[in-house]
């Protein structure tokens, strides 16, 4: 027996089953969906207040050390520093003296980004450009920038072309290999569709490469723009007054010399701070509005 019955004329029915209703019995409270959250997990939630806290844990970190030393000629106290600091700025022209480190670095940023845009472009439209890349960042790359100061002053001389020669081969390589290896990153799917769209030579790279491969370019802007500070500061320290004008290196070099070391500090902390907004602003607003935006970054 197969549980189904034939009909009159001799067709199959199937069985009918008996049907049932079940009482959905009591669960008790389930509760809220959504919790609300707690003060101190509505202020842990605030990235500038975590970041913050940091900063302020450093602060007292550095204040308890130097005041257990007890040395102010070699290591000042954070109240100290920031005395210094206040000084420096009302009194010394330490933020002109910043404006110009910024004007000289921003220059050679500039003139780096535009040629490693030109230089990774070539490289991903031919293979002859891929070698090129390969060979040339395989000999610079390796290379400290500082250590081309003296052939800089050599065929510069003394004054603010110089200081941009080496912030450009500070910052050409690390962001020409961060761009290179975010467009070779690009999945065949996304070139496939630049291609059906008709796009080629440097409409490709720019409509298509650049957005597909932004996170990867992101983090080399950010490393060559740290990049360009340290070497910039350093070959300030070295290189002295540039056009006349003193900068942050050369502050820094100058109260070392005079053993004001708040005011070393002082000129430290400076550069600090400048790298903080230029991380946490700039960068972050850039970042929020392409990658963050588009949903290729958590």
């Amino acid at each position: 027996m197969t549980g189904l019955s034939l009909a009159p004329q001799g067709r199959r029915v199937p069985p009918v089953r008996p049907e049932y209703e079940r009482t959905v019995a009591t669960t008790g409270p389930i509760g809220d969906v959504a919790r609300p959250l707690s003060l101190w997990e509505r202020i842990g939630n605030i990235t500038a207040l975590r970041r913050f806290a940091v900063l302020a844990a450093v602060a007292l970190l550095w204040q308890i050390a130097a005041t257990w030393q007890n040395n102010p000629l070699m290591f000042p106290t954070f109240t100290a520093t920031v005395a210094a600091l206040w000084e420096a700025v009302w009194r010394e022209n330490l933020l002109s003296m910043a404006w110009v480190s910024l004007s000289v670095l921003l220059k050679g940023y500039a003139i780096a980004v535009v040629l490693a845009i030109l230089l990774t472009s070539f490289a991903v439209s031919t293979r002859v450009g891929n070698d090129v890349l390969s060979t040339l960042t395989s000999m610079f790359n390796p290379l400290p920038a500082i250590a081309l100061l003296p052939i800089a002053m050599l065929w510069f001389g003394l004054g603010a072309v110089s200081l941009t020669f080496v912030l450009v081969h500070a910052v050409l390589w690390p962001l020409a290999l961060n761009t290179h290896a975010g467009f070779t990153s690009v999945s065949e799917t996304l070139r496939m569709a630049g291609r059906n769209y008709g796009l080629s030579g440097i409409r490709y790279v720019v409509a298509m490469l650049i957005p597909a491969a932004f996170p990867a370019i992101l983090t080399g802007l950010k490393v060559g723009w740290a990049f360009a500070w340290r070497t910039l500061i350093a070959a300030e320290l070295v290189f002295g007054v540039s056009s006349g004008k003193g900068g942050l290196g050369w502050f820094i070099f100058q109260n070392r010399n005079e053993l004001y070391i708040d005011k070393v500090f002082a000129g430290l902390v400076t550069v600090i701070l400048i790298g903080l907004v230029v991380e946490n602003v700039v960068f972050r607003w850039i970042e929020a509005h392409t990658v963050r935006k588009w949903g290729m970054v958590r």
